[in-house]
Protein backbone atom coordinates (compact mmCIF):
# COMPACT_ATOMS: atom_id res chain seq x y z
CA UNK A 1 0.00 0.00 0.00
CA UNK A 2 1.12 3.40 -0.81
CA UNK A 3 0.44 6.89 -0.31
CA UNK A 4 -0.50 8.72 -2.74
CA UNK A 5 -1.13 12.13 -3.25
CA UNK A 6 -2.04 12.67 -6.91
CA UNK A 7 -2.18 11.24 -10.12
CA UNK A 8 -2.08 13.53 -13.36
CA UNK A 9 -0.83 13.87 -17.15
CA UNK A 10 1.07 16.50 -17.99
CA UNK A 11 4.28 17.80 -20.18
CA UNK A 12 7.73 16.48 -18.11
CA UNK A 13 9.03 19.54 -17.31
CA UNK A 14 12.02 18.82 -16.25
CA UNK A 15 15.20 16.47 -16.83
CA UNK A 16 16.07 15.51 -20.38
CA UNK A 17 13.13 14.09 -20.71
CA UNK A 18 11.81 17.60 -20.80
CA UNK A 19 9.00 18.33 -22.87
CA UNK A 20 7.85 14.92 -22.92
CA UNK A 21 4.16 13.94 -22.26
CA UNK A 22 4.05 12.37 -18.94
CA UNK A 23 2.03 10.34 -15.78
CA UNK A 24 2.78 11.60 -12.87
CA UNK A 25 2.68 9.57 -9.86
CA UNK A 26 3.23 11.99 -6.93
CA UNK A 27 3.64 10.51 -3.61
CA UNK A 28 2.49 11.70 -0.01
CA UNK A 29 5.42 12.42 2.70
CA UNK A 30 8.88 14.46 2.60
CA UNK A 31 12.17 13.64 5.07
CA UNK A 32 13.37 17.52 4.17
CA UNK A 33 11.97 21.02 4.49
CA UNK A 34 13.50 22.66 1.53
CA UNK A 35 12.97 26.17 2.08
CA UNK A 36 11.40 27.01 -1.70
CA UNK A 37 9.44 23.84 -1.90
CA UNK A 38 6.58 24.10 -4.32
CA UNK A 39 4.84 21.30 -3.41
CA UNK A 40 3.88 21.47 0.13
CA UNK A 41 0.70 20.05 -0.02
CA UNK A 42 2.56 16.52 -0.37
CA UNK A 43 3.69 16.40 2.76
CA UNK A 44 0.31 14.93 4.47
CA UNK A 45 -2.50 15.35 1.43
CA UNK A 46 -3.08 12.00 -0.26
CA UNK A 47 -4.84 8.21 0.41
CA UNK A 48 -3.77 4.98 0.49
CA UNK A 49 -3.93 2.82 -3.18
CA UNK A 50 -2.92 -0.43 -3.77
CA UNK A 51 0.21 -0.83 -6.18
CA UNK A 52 -2.61 -2.79 -8.74
CA UNK A 53 -4.95 0.45 -8.41
CA UNK A 54 -1.74 2.40 -9.42
CA UNK A 55 -1.00 0.50 -12.08
CA UNK A 56 -5.01 0.32 -13.19
CA UNK A 57 -5.17 4.25 -12.93
CA UNK A 58 -1.78 4.84 -15.24
CA UNK A 59 -3.40 2.61 -17.68
CA UNK A 60 -6.04 4.82 -18.67
CA UNK A 61 -3.91 7.57 -19.82
CA UNK A 62 -2.24 5.98 -22.46
CA UNK A 63 1.11 7.80 -21.95
CA UNK A 64 4.61 5.44 -21.84
CA UNK A 65 6.82 7.51 -19.68
CA UNK A 66 5.53 7.85 -15.99
CA UNK A 67 7.16 10.21 -13.44
CA UNK A 68 7.77 8.99 -9.63
CA UNK A 69 7.80 12.43 -7.59
CA UNK A 70 6.98 13.36 -4.25
CA UNK A 71 7.44 14.77 -2.03
CA UNK A 72 9.80 12.25 -1.56
CA UNK A 73 9.04 8.81 -3.00
CA UNK A 74 11.83 6.56 -1.33
CA UNK A 75 10.74 6.90 2.03
CA UNK A 76 7.95 4.60 1.31
CA UNK A 77 9.00 1.28 1.19
CA UNK A 78 7.21 -0.14 -1.76
CA UNK A 79 7.81 2.74 -3.54
CA UNK A 80 11.09 0.14 -4.73
CA UNK A 81 7.88 -2.90 -6.08
CA UNK A 82 5.70 -0.06 -7.69
CA UNK A 83 8.52 1.17 -10.05
CA UNK A 84 9.80 -2.59 -10.60
CA UNK A 85 5.67 -3.30 -11.48
CA UNK A 86 6.06 -0.63 -13.84
CA UNK A 87 9.09 -1.17 -15.31
CA UNK A 88 8.13 -5.26 -16.42
CA UNK A 89 4.79 -3.68 -17.88
CA UNK A 90 6.69 -1.40 -20.42
CA UNK A 91 6.73 1.91 -18.93
CA UNK A 92 9.73 4.13 -18.73
CA UNK A 93 10.66 5.37 -15.57
CA UNK A 94 11.93 8.17 -13.81
CA UNK A 95 12.00 8.33 -10.01
CA UNK A 96 12.50 12.22 -8.61
CA UNK A 97 14.30 11.90 -5.45
CA UNK A 98 16.07 14.31 -3.10
CA UNK A 99 19.40 13.19 -2.52
CA UNK A 100 19.14 11.94 0.85
CA UNK A 101 18.02 8.40 0.17
CA UNK A 102 19.71 5.34 -0.44
CA UNK A 103 19.10 4.74 -4.39
CA UNK A 104 20.67 1.30 -4.77
CA UNK A 105 17.08 -0.34 -3.49
CA UNK A 106 15.59 1.12 -7.05
CA UNK A 107 15.57 -1.35 -10.02
CA UNK A 108 18.47 0.01 -12.30
CA UNK A 109 16.30 -0.48 -15.18
CA UNK A 110 14.68 3.18 -13.91
CA UNK A 111 16.14 6.58 -14.42
CA UNK A 112 16.96 7.26 -10.97
CA UNK A 113 17.02 11.79 -10.60
CA UNK A 114 18.99 12.65 -8.07
CA UNK A 115 18.43 16.05 -6.95
CA UNK A 116 21.50 17.12 -4.43
CA UNK A 117 20.36 19.86 -2.25
CA UNK A 118 22.01 22.89 -2.07
CA UNK A 119 22.74 25.60 0.59
CA UNK A 120 19.86 27.89 0.00
CA UNK A 121 17.67 24.84 0.81
CA UNK A 122 18.27 24.61 4.16
CA UNK A 123 18.99 20.97 3.69
CA UNK A 124 21.99 20.47 1.96
CA UNK A 125 23.66 18.82 5.12
CA UNK A 126 21.51 16.02 4.18
CA UNK A 127 22.55 14.90 1.16
CA UNK A 128 23.88 11.41 1.08
CA UNK A 129 26.93 11.77 -1.41
CA UNK A 130 27.22 7.92 -1.16
CA UNK A 131 24.75 7.93 -3.94
CA UNK A 132 27.48 9.63 -7.00
CA UNK A 133 28.84 5.72 -6.26
CA UNK A 134 25.61 4.38 -7.09
CA UNK A 135 24.40 6.34 -9.93
CA UNK A 136 24.42 4.40 -13.37
CA UNK A 137 25.52 6.27 -16.53
CA UNK A 138 21.55 7.04 -17.36
CA UNK A 139 20.36 8.12 -14.01
CA UNK A 140 20.39 12.35 -13.82
CA UNK A 141 21.66 14.42 -11.09
CA UNK A 142 19.79 17.72 -10.33
CA UNK A 143 20.82 21.03 -8.76
CA UNK A 144 18.46 23.93 -7.81
CA UNK A 145 20.14 26.97 -7.32
CA UNK A 146 19.07 30.14 -5.90
CA UNK A 147 22.37 32.14 -5.63
CA UNK A 148 26.14 32.35 -6.52
CA UNK A 149 26.53 30.33 -3.24
CA UNK A 150 24.17 27.65 -4.27
CA UNK A 151 25.97 27.43 -8.00
CA UNK A 152 29.78 26.97 -6.58
CA UNK A 153 28.54 24.06 -4.08
CA UNK A 154 27.06 22.63 -7.37
CA UNK A 155 29.92 22.99 -9.48
CA UNK A 156 32.58 21.13 -6.61
CA UNK A 157 29.99 18.56 -6.76
CA UNK A 158 30.18 17.99 -10.42
CA UNK A 159 33.93 18.15 -10.01
CA UNK A 160 33.46 15.15 -7.55
CA UNK A 161 31.03 13.11 -10.32
CA UNK A 162 32.84 13.93 -13.02
CA UNK A 163 35.73 12.23 -11.14
CA UNK A 164 33.87 9.14 -10.64
CA UNK A 165 31.92 8.74 -13.52
CA UNK A 166 33.56 11.06 -16.41
CA UNK A 167 31.17 12.13 -18.92
CA UNK A 168 28.83 9.73 -18.69
CA UNK A 169 25.62 11.50 -16.54
CA UNK A 170 23.48 14.14 -17.25
CA UNK A 171 23.64 16.93 -15.00
CA UNK A 172 20.96 19.47 -14.83
CA UNK A 173 20.93 23.11 -13.36
CA UNK A 174 18.13 24.29 -12.28
CA UNK A 175 17.57 27.87 -11.31
CA UNK A 176 14.99 28.36 -8.29
CA UNK A 177 11.78 29.80 -10.60
CA UNK A 178 11.69 33.83 -10.35
CA UNK A 179 14.55 33.89 -7.60
CA UNK A 180 17.48 33.02 -9.60
CA UNK A 181 17.64 35.06 -13.05
CA UNK A 182 18.44 32.05 -15.62
CA UNK A 183 20.24 34.20 -18.04
CA UNK A 184 22.55 34.63 -14.93
CA UNK A 185 23.10 31.19 -14.37
CA UNK A 186 23.67 30.66 -18.17
CA UNK A 187 26.30 33.35 -18.06
CA UNK A 188 27.97 31.49 -14.81
CA UNK A 189 27.92 28.19 -16.68
CA UNK A 190 29.30 29.25 -19.69
CA UNK A 191 32.39 31.39 -18.11
CA UNK A 192 33.22 28.48 -16.14
CA UNK A 193 32.34 26.30 -19.67
CA UNK A 194 30.74 23.72 -17.27
CA UNK A 195 29.54 20.60 -19.40
CA UNK A 196 26.10 20.88 -17.71
CA UNK A 197 22.34 21.13 -19.01
CA UNK A 198 20.47 24.31 -18.22
CA UNK A 199 17.56 22.62 -16.73
CA UNK A 200 14.16 25.03 -16.78
CA UNK A 201 10.88 24.24 -15.50
CA UNK A 202 8.95 23.84 -18.58
CA UNK A 203 5.52 23.85 -16.43
CA UNK A 204 5.64 27.08 -14.90
CA UNK A 205 6.32 28.78 -18.31
CA UNK A 206 4.01 27.06 -19.67
CA UNK A 207 0.87 26.90 -16.57
CA UNK A 208 2.35 29.24 -14.31
CA UNK A 209 4.01 28.48 -10.48
CA UNK A 210 0.80 27.92 -8.60
CA UNK A 211 -1.59 25.00 -10.90
CA UNK A 212 -1.54 22.07 -9.63
CA UNK A 213 -2.21 18.79 -11.43
CA UNK A 214 0.40 20.29 -14.26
Amino acid sequence: MLRVCEIFKSIQGESSYAGWPCTFVRLTGCNLRCVYCDTKYAYDEGGDRTIAEIVTCLGRYDCSLVTLTGGEPLIQSETPDLIEKLLDGGYTVLLETNGSQDISCVDQRCVRVVDFKCPSSGESNSNDFKNIDRLRPHDEVKFVLGDRKDYDYARESVCRIRYVHGPGNTILFSPIYEVLDPRTLASWMMDDGLEVRLNLQLHKYIWGPHLRGV
